[in-house]
């Protein structure tokens, strides 16, 4: 009988905003749509790269991907608000980087999920977010997660 190793838990914040509350417009998109600052703390002192996947998970047609980035140094402790200290990859839009929040109706979540992982990645730029998820599956040492709320204005 074989038993899974839970992955140790990073503490993933944002000086921007706080668990579960409203992310600051300037960062949705149409606005200045450039992403928030993320800071990481917790990270194991073994960890080769950091990854990154921000998605919606209340849109109507499935997860809506807003930011993929992965080999993100081990040693940042904090993204920096309109910054790319990774590989991005693509989007929801089809497009590498990060797009903002906004919702066609109501409030959604957004999860900000930060993964320390025991190797870098050989992925290309172009890949989204299923790539990504298939190649750390197996290297995942620390996870955690922020989530942030945005409503049309």
């Amino acid at each position: 009988m074989s038993t899974a190793i839970t992955p140790i838990l990073l503490h993933v914040t944002s000086p921007a905003f706080k668990e579960d509350d409203f992310i600051p417009s300037k960062y949705g998109y149409g606005k200045e749509s450039i992403n928030p600052p993320v800071s990481i703390k917790n990270i194991p002192a073994e960890t080769k790269s950091l990854a990154l996947v921000v998605d919606d998970p209340d849109a109507a047609t499935g997860p809506f991907v807003h930011w993929v980035m992965w080999n993100i140094d081990p040693m940042t402790k904090t993204i920096e608000e309109n910054s790319t200290p990774g590989t991005q990859g693509k989007n929801g839009n089809g497009n590498n980087g990060y797009t903002g929040p906004y919702p066609p109706f109501g409030t959604h979540h957004y999860h900000f999920k930060v993964y320390a992982l025991d190797t870098k990645l050989d992925l290309k730029d172009n890949a989204g977010k299923q790539s990504l998820e298939g190649a750390m599956r197996h290297h995942i040492i620390a996870r955690g997660e922020l989530i942030g709320l945005y409503k049309k204005a």
